[in-house]
Protein backbone atom coordinates (compact mmCIF):
# COMPACT_ATOMS: atom_id res chain seq x y z
CA UNK A 1 0.00 0.00 0.00
CA UNK A 2 1.38 3.62 -1.07
CA UNK A 3 2.55 5.82 1.94
CA UNK A 4 1.03 9.05 2.10
CA UNK A 5 4.47 10.79 1.58
CA UNK A 6 4.87 14.49 0.79
CA UNK A 7 7.34 16.34 -1.85
CA UNK A 8 9.72 18.72 -0.54
CA UNK A 9 8.97 22.22 -1.37
CA UNK A 10 12.19 24.37 -2.10
CA UNK A 11 10.76 27.85 -1.04
CA UNK A 12 9.73 26.09 2.16
CA UNK A 13 12.74 24.38 3.29
CA UNK A 14 14.87 27.56 1.69
CA UNK A 15 13.15 29.30 4.43
CA UNK A 16 13.79 26.54 7.31
CA UNK A 17 17.11 27.00 6.58
CA UNK A 18 17.46 30.17 7.31
CA UNK A 19 16.22 29.23 10.94
CA UNK A 20 18.46 26.31 11.62
CA UNK A 21 21.20 29.03 13.13
CA UNK A 22 20.62 30.34 16.49
CA UNK A 23 21.08 33.54 15.61
CA UNK A 24 18.06 33.75 12.91
CA UNK A 25 15.98 36.14 15.45
CA UNK A 26 19.31 38.85 15.65
CA UNK A 27 19.00 39.10 12.44
CA UNK A 28 15.04 39.64 12.03
CA UNK A 29 14.64 43.60 11.50
CA UNK A 30 11.51 43.30 13.37
CA UNK A 31 12.37 40.57 16.31
CA UNK A 32 16.11 41.66 17.27
CA UNK A 33 15.38 44.83 18.99
CA UNK A 34 12.89 43.55 21.52
CA UNK A 35 15.21 40.30 21.97
CA UNK A 36 17.55 42.43 24.54
CA UNK A 37 14.52 43.55 26.29
CA UNK A 38 12.99 39.89 26.70
CA UNK A 39 15.95 38.95 27.64
CA UNK A 40 16.89 41.48 30.63
CA UNK A 41 13.77 39.80 32.23
CA UNK A 42 15.78 36.45 32.83
CA UNK A 43 13.43 34.78 30.47
CA UNK A 44 16.88 32.31 29.71
CA UNK A 45 16.66 31.37 33.32
CA UNK A 46 12.75 30.47 33.48
CA UNK A 47 11.59 27.11 33.57
CA UNK A 48 8.97 26.36 30.78
CA UNK A 49 7.71 23.13 29.62
CA UNK A 50 10.28 20.88 27.71
CA UNK A 51 12.86 24.06 28.27
CA UNK A 52 13.03 27.54 29.27
CA UNK A 53 10.86 30.52 28.68
CA UNK A 54 13.48 31.86 26.57
CA UNK A 55 13.25 28.38 24.02
CA UNK A 56 9.47 28.46 24.29
CA UNK A 57 9.06 32.48 22.79
CA UNK A 58 11.92 32.03 20.44
CA UNK A 59 10.37 28.65 19.02
CA UNK A 60 6.74 29.90 18.88
CA UNK A 61 8.52 32.63 16.99
CA UNK A 62 10.45 31.10 15.09
CA UNK A 63 7.08 28.90 13.86
CA UNK A 64 5.52 32.14 13.20
CA UNK A 65 8.81 33.73 11.00
CA UNK A 66 8.49 30.16 8.83
CA UNK A 67 4.63 31.02 8.21
CA UNK A 68 5.54 34.27 6.82
CA UNK A 69 3.60 35.95 9.42
CA UNK A 70 3.60 39.67 9.66
CA UNK A 71 5.47 42.05 12.05
CA UNK A 72 2.85 42.42 14.88
CA UNK A 73 1.75 38.79 14.71
CA UNK A 74 5.44 37.71 14.76
CA UNK A 75 5.94 39.93 17.87
CA UNK A 76 2.70 38.98 19.46
CA UNK A 77 4.50 35.32 19.21
CA UNK A 78 7.50 36.26 20.78
CA UNK A 79 5.43 38.19 23.71
CA UNK A 80 2.82 36.50 23.85
CA UNK A 81 2.86 35.51 27.78
CA UNK A 82 5.29 38.40 29.08
CA UNK A 83 1.91 39.91 31.28
CA UNK A 84 1.28 36.15 32.32
CA UNK A 85 -1.81 34.16 31.73
CA UNK A 86 -4.11 31.66 33.57
CA UNK A 87 -1.81 28.51 32.49
CA UNK A 88 1.64 30.54 33.36
CA UNK A 89 2.78 32.39 36.35
CA UNK A 90 5.80 33.99 34.61
CA UNK A 91 5.26 37.75 34.65
CA UNK A 92 7.63 39.35 32.57
CA UNK A 93 6.09 42.56 32.72
CA UNK A 94 3.61 44.59 34.93
CA UNK A 95 -0.18 44.47 33.17
CA UNK A 96 -0.90 47.58 35.56
CA UNK A 97 2.30 49.50 35.14
CA UNK A 98 4.15 48.78 32.07
CA UNK A 99 1.46 48.52 28.95
CA UNK A 100 3.13 51.93 28.21
CA UNK A 101 6.47 50.81 28.55
CA UNK A 102 5.49 48.12 26.19
CA UNK A 103 3.96 50.48 23.70
CA UNK A 104 7.13 52.26 23.26
CA UNK A 105 8.63 49.23 22.01
CA UNK A 106 6.49 47.71 19.74
CA UNK A 107 3.14 50.06 19.20
CA UNK A 108 0.20 50.15 20.41
CA UNK A 109 -1.53 47.72 18.01
CA UNK A 110 0.85 45.19 18.54
CA UNK A 111 0.76 45.89 22.70
CA UNK A 112 -2.98 46.10 22.42
CA UNK A 113 -2.56 42.40 20.67
CA UNK A 114 -0.23 40.78 23.61
CA UNK A 115 -2.86 42.68 26.43
CA UNK A 116 -5.99 40.71 24.85
CA UNK A 117 -3.63 37.45 24.15
CA UNK A 118 -2.49 37.66 27.84
CA UNK A 119 -5.91 38.88 29.50
CA UNK A 120 -8.16 36.87 27.56
CA UNK A 121 -9.82 33.03 28.51
CA UNK A 122 -7.46 31.30 26.12
CA UNK A 123 -9.51 27.84 27.60
CA UNK A 124 -12.76 30.27 26.36
CA UNK A 125 -11.33 31.05 22.47
CA UNK A 126 -10.06 27.45 22.01
CA UNK A 127 -13.17 25.81 23.02
CA UNK A 128 -15.72 28.42 20.94
CA UNK A 129 -13.29 27.96 17.85
CA UNK A 130 -13.16 24.32 17.70
CA UNK A 131 -17.06 24.48 18.43
CA UNK A 132 -17.72 26.37 15.44
CA UNK A 133 -18.60 29.51 16.81
CA UNK A 134 -17.37 31.94 14.73
CA UNK A 135 -19.66 34.77 13.86
CA UNK A 136 -20.34 35.14 9.98
CA UNK A 137 -18.14 38.82 9.93
CA UNK A 138 -15.32 36.57 11.67
CA UNK A 139 -15.35 37.61 15.28
CA UNK A 140 -15.98 35.89 18.48
CA UNK A 141 -17.61 36.56 21.40
CA UNK A 142 -16.10 35.67 24.58
CA UNK A 143 -17.11 36.47 28.48
CA UNK A 144 -14.63 38.57 30.36
CA UNK A 145 -15.72 39.39 34.22
CA UNK A 146 -19.14 39.12 33.34
CA UNK A 147 -19.75 41.07 30.01
CA UNK A 148 -19.11 39.91 26.82
CA UNK A 149 -15.71 40.52 24.72
CA UNK A 150 -15.63 40.65 20.97
CA UNK A 151 -12.49 39.42 19.33
CA UNK A 152 -12.57 41.57 15.77
CA UNK A 153 -11.48 39.08 12.89
CA UNK A 154 -8.25 40.07 12.49
CA UNK A 155 -7.50 39.06 16.53
CA UNK A 156 -9.33 35.96 15.75
CA UNK A 157 -7.22 35.05 13.16
CA UNK A 158 -3.85 36.04 14.56
CA UNK A 159 -4.75 34.24 18.28
CA UNK A 160 -5.43 30.92 16.60
CA UNK A 161 -2.15 31.11 14.58
CA UNK A 162 -0.54 31.91 17.65
CA UNK A 163 -2.26 29.56 19.23
CA UNK A 164 -1.03 26.88 16.92
CA UNK A 165 2.45 27.98 17.11
CA UNK A 166 2.51 27.54 20.96
CA UNK A 167 1.00 24.64 21.05
CA UNK A 168 2.78 22.26 19.06
CA UNK A 169 6.39 24.24 20.57
CA UNK A 170 5.53 22.81 24.13
CA UNK A 171 2.67 20.37 24.21
CA UNK A 172 4.35 16.78 24.65
CA UNK A 173 2.86 13.30 27.29
CA UNK A 174 3.40 15.43 30.18
CA UNK A 175 1.18 17.78 29.38
CA UNK A 176 -1.31 15.28 27.47
CA UNK A 177 -1.49 14.13 31.66
CA UNK A 178 -1.77 17.42 33.60
CA UNK A 179 -4.27 18.96 31.21
CA UNK A 180 -5.78 15.57 30.38
CA UNK A 181 -8.58 16.04 28.29
CA UNK A 182 -7.58 19.97 27.26
CA UNK A 183 -9.61 22.27 26.71
CA UNK A 184 -12.19 20.56 29.44
CA UNK A 185 -9.47 20.20 31.84
CA UNK A 186 -10.75 18.05 35.09
CA UNK A 187 -9.82 20.75 38.05
CA UNK A 188 -10.53 18.35 40.71
CA UNK A 189 -7.87 15.86 39.84
CA UNK A 190 -5.46 16.01 42.94
CA UNK A 191 -1.28 16.23 42.09
CA UNK A 192 -0.82 13.77 45.14
CA UNK A 193 -3.32 11.20 43.91
CA UNK A 194 -1.81 11.39 40.48
CA UNK A 195 1.86 11.58 41.24
CA UNK A 196 2.86 9.26 38.33
CA UNK A 197 1.66 11.85 36.09
CA UNK A 198 3.14 14.84 37.89
CA UNK A 199 6.65 13.90 37.40
CA UNK A 200 8.01 16.23 34.96
CA UNK A 201 9.26 15.87 32.29
CA UNK A 202 7.83 12.12 32.40
CA UNK A 203 8.78 9.62 29.92
CA UNK A 204 9.01 12.71 27.08
CA UNK A 205 6.44 10.99 24.84
CA UNK A 206 5.31 12.70 21.70
CA UNK A 207 1.52 14.32 21.93
CA UNK A 208 -1.84 11.66 21.44
CA UNK A 209 -3.83 14.30 21.59
CA UNK A 210 -2.79 18.19 21.11
CA UNK A 211 -2.63 17.43 17.17
CA UNK A 212 -5.85 17.13 16.33
CA UNK A 213 -6.43 20.11 18.50
CA UNK A 214 -4.02 22.09 15.83
CA UNK A 215 -5.99 20.65 12.95
CA UNK A 216 -8.88 22.23 13.94
CA UNK A 217 -7.95 25.59 14.85
CA UNK A 218 -6.37 25.54 10.90
CA UNK A 219 -9.56 24.18 9.94
CA UNK A 220 -11.04 27.39 11.65
CA UNK A 221 -9.19 29.72 9.39
CA UNK A 222 -10.54 28.88 6.28
CA UNK A 223 -13.95 30.44 7.98
CA UNK A 224 -14.76 33.09 4.49
CA UNK A 225 -14.36 36.27 6.71
CA UNK A 226 -10.37 34.72 7.88
CA UNK A 227 -9.39 32.81 5.14
CA UNK A 228 -7.34 36.14 3.78
CA UNK A 229 -6.12 38.15 6.55
CA UNK A 230 -2.99 36.15 7.37
CA UNK A 231 -0.66 33.73 5.19
CA UNK A 232 -2.12 30.26 6.40
CA UNK A 233 0.66 28.20 8.14
CA UNK A 234 1.58 25.08 5.49
CA UNK A 235 0.44 22.42 7.81
CA UNK A 236 -2.23 19.91 7.37
CA UNK A 237 -2.36 20.57 3.81
CA UNK A 238 -2.33 24.92 4.01
CA UNK A 239 -4.80 24.13 7.15
CA UNK A 240 -7.56 22.19 4.95
CA UNK A 241 -7.25 18.48 6.56
CA UNK A 242 -8.57 17.01 9.55
CA UNK A 243 -6.74 14.59 11.53
CA UNK A 244 -9.07 12.49 13.71
CA UNK A 245 -8.34 11.80 17.51
CA UNK A 246 -8.31 7.82 17.10
CA UNK A 247 -5.55 8.73 14.15
CA UNK A 248 -3.61 10.83 16.23
CA UNK A 249 -3.25 8.87 19.52
CA UNK A 250 -2.79 5.63 17.02
CA UNK A 251 0.10 7.30 15.26
CA UNK A 252 1.27 8.00 18.17
CA UNK A 253 1.64 5.13 20.37
CA UNK A 254 2.91 2.52 17.01
CA UNK A 255 6.08 5.21 16.91
CA UNK A 256 6.38 5.07 20.65
CA UNK A 257 6.76 1.38 20.78
CA UNK A 258 9.31 1.39 18.28
CA UNK A 259 11.12 4.26 19.90
CA UNK A 260 11.10 1.67 23.20
CA UNK A 261 12.14 -1.06 21.56
CA UNK A 262 8.43 -2.76 21.91
CA UNK A 263 9.35 -5.00 18.85
CA UNK A 264 11.04 -7.53 17.97
CA UNK A 265 14.93 -6.72 17.97
CA UNK A 266 16.56 -9.00 15.54
CA UNK A 267 14.90 -8.42 12.03
CA UNK A 268 13.62 -5.00 10.74
CA UNK A 269 10.20 -6.30 9.15
CA UNK A 270 8.10 -5.45 12.23
CA UNK A 271 9.01 -2.26 13.02
CA UNK A 272 9.31 -1.05 9.52
CA UNK A 273 5.32 -2.29 9.07
CA UNK A 274 4.62 -0.38 12.60
CA UNK A 275 5.90 2.76 11.71
CA UNK A 276 4.37 2.80 8.31
CA UNK A 277 1.15 2.62 10.21
CA UNK A 278 1.66 5.21 11.98
CA UNK A 279 2.99 7.76 9.03
CA UNK A 280 -0.92 6.23 7.41
CA UNK A 281 -2.55 7.11 10.39
CA UNK A 282 -0.91 10.65 11.06
CA UNK A 283 1.94 12.08 7.41
CA UNK A 284 1.52 15.61 8.85
CA UNK A 285 4.75 15.05 11.53
CA UNK A 286 8.41 14.20 10.58
CA UNK A 287 9.63 11.50 13.34
CA UNK A 288 7.66 8.31 12.21
CA UNK A 289 9.03 9.41 8.58
CA UNK A 290 12.50 9.93 9.72
CA UNK A 291 13.10 6.47 11.47
CA UNK A 292 11.47 4.90 8.69
CA UNK A 293 13.96 6.32 6.58
CA UNK A 294 16.86 5.05 8.61
CA UNK A 295 15.26 1.56 8.81
CA UNK A 296 14.71 1.60 4.99
CA UNK A 297 18.64 2.79 4.65
CA UNK A 298 19.50 -0.40 7.08
CA UNK A 299 17.04 -2.70 5.41
CA UNK A 300 19.03 -1.95 1.70
CA UNK A 301 15.72 -0.34 0.57
CA UNK A 302 17.46 3.06 -0.80
CA UNK A 303 14.64 4.65 -2.80
CA UNK A 304 12.17 4.45 0.12
CA UNK A 305 14.39 6.00 2.38
CA UNK A 306 14.89 8.52 0.18
CA UNK A 307 11.08 9.29 -0.52
CA UNK A 308 10.58 8.89 3.52
CA UNK A 309 13.74 11.15 4.43
CA UNK A 310 11.96 13.71 1.80
CA UNK A 311 8.59 13.61 3.25
CA UNK A 312 9.98 13.96 6.60
CA UNK A 313 12.06 17.06 5.59
CA UNK A 314 9.35 18.77 4.22
CA UNK A 315 6.77 18.28 7.50
CA UNK A 316 10.16 19.49 9.72
CA UNK A 317 10.07 22.57 7.42
CA UNK A 318 6.55 23.12 7.79
CA UNK A 319 6.62 23.09 11.49
CA UNK A 320 9.58 24.71 12.56
CA UNK A 321 9.24 22.66 15.92
CA UNK A 322 9.59 19.01 17.22
CA UNK A 323 6.61 16.91 18.04
CA UNK A 324 9.32 14.84 19.23
CA UNK A 325 10.93 16.54 21.80
CA UNK A 326 13.42 14.44 23.14
CA UNK A 327 15.59 16.30 20.87
CA UNK A 328 15.54 20.39 19.26
CA UNK A 329 13.97 20.47 15.71
CA UNK A 330 17.27 21.19 14.24
CA UNK A 331 18.71 18.36 15.38
CA UNK A 332 15.77 16.15 13.84
CA UNK A 333 16.36 18.69 10.12
CA UNK A 334 20.35 17.83 10.90
CA UNK A 335 19.59 13.90 10.89
CA UNK A 336 16.97 13.58 8.21
CA UNK A 337 19.36 15.53 6.23
CA UNK A 338 22.04 13.01 7.15
CA UNK A 339 19.38 10.73 5.98
CA UNK A 340 18.50 11.70 2.86
CA UNK A 341 21.87 12.55 1.65
CA UNK A 342 22.80 8.49 2.64
CA UNK A 343 19.94 7.71 0.26
CA UNK A 344 20.33 9.32 -2.08
CA UNK A 345 24.29 8.20 -2.73
CA UNK A 346 23.64 4.87 -1.94
CA UNK A 347 26.02 4.70 1.24
CA UNK A 348 25.06 3.89 4.92
CA UNK A 349 27.23 2.35 7.14
CA UNK A 350 27.47 -1.79 7.64
CA UNK A 351 29.64 -1.36 10.63
CA UNK A 352 27.22 0.07 13.87
CA UNK A 353 30.46 2.06 15.45
CA UNK A 354 30.54 4.23 11.79
CA UNK A 355 27.21 6.25 12.27
CA UNK A 356 28.99 7.99 14.95
CA UNK A 357 31.13 9.15 11.46
CA UNK A 358 28.65 10.26 9.57
CA UNK A 359 28.08 14.15 8.54
CA UNK A 360 26.59 16.55 5.86
CA UNK A 361 28.17 16.84 3.20
CA UNK A 362 27.30 20.28 1.03
CA UNK A 363 28.17 21.04 -2.32
CA UNK A 364 31.19 22.20 -3.76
Amino acid sequence: MTLPFHALDPTLFARAQALLDDEWIAKDADLAPLLPVVLARNVGQDWHKAGTFRHHLVGVARSLALWRQPREVRLLGLLHSVYGNAFVDLVKFDAASERGRLAELVGEGCEHLVYLFCTMSRTQFVQRVMAGEIEADGSVVLEKNGAPMVLTPFEVAAFIIVSMADSIEQWFSWQDDIYSQFPRVQNERQQAQHWAASLWPGPMRPSGRMLHQIACLGQALQHPALHDLLPLPPVFGQCTQALSLADEAAATSLYWSVIQLDQPLVDLDAATAVLEHAVRHNPWVGEPQMVLAQLYLSAGRGADAERAATSALQCFSAWGNAWDKRVQWDAWVAWTRILLQSAQQGSWPGRLDKLNNLALRTPA
